[in-house]
């Protein structure tokens, strides 16, 4: 008597094919994430080198496209397609006798008090960090709870 032949049902190849799909697109995905972290730490050593402290005055900030921002032609001939549409922090300043439209790092784009004085890191037209703040101190945003903070959370008592 032969031995009992194994059949390969057609939805078993259309598992196949799919978890094969899977593993390339996570594959190019890793390839991708690497190189766009290869990019960045070149960006973030171009930054602090050319950082320089400066005295600002903050007449307004907003989140808008940065097509709207106000920015030098140069600066928005440099931005890529994709970027046009998400919306930035953009910062209106005094710098000595001028005003100007700049970016803003979104960490720094919270704790920046409006209406005042500050010394802060500038980068050409980017505010990478705030050193301090006349008339006061910076005020640190709340930090998001990660998922296991908010569902330990649950079960704790507030007092």
């Amino acid at each position: 008597m032969p031995a009992a032949l194994v059949t390969v049902t057609p939805a078993f190849w259309v598992i196949i094919i799919i978890l094969a799909a899977v593993v390339a697109v996570l594959l190019i995905l890793v390839f991708i994430g690497k190189r766009a972290q290869k990019r960045q730490a070149q960006n973030e050593d171009i930054i602090r080198a050319n950082a320089q402290v400066v005295s600002v005055l903050v007449i307004d900030k907003k989140k808008m496209k940065i097509t709207q921002a106000g920015l030098p032609d140069l600066a928005l001939a440099e931005v890529k397609w994709y970027q046009k549409i998400q919306k930035i922090p953009v910062v209106k300043v005094k710098v000595q006798n001028r005003i100007a439209n700049v970016l803003c790092d979104v960490r720094v784009y919270d704790a920046l008090p409006v209406k005042s004085e500050a010394k802060v890191v500038l980068s050409g037209l980017y505010i990478t960090e705030i050193r301090s703040i006349r008339g006061g101190a910076i005020l640190q945003p709340e930090k998001k709870k990660t998922l296991w903070q908010r569902f330990t959370g649950i079960f704790t008592k507030k007092k």
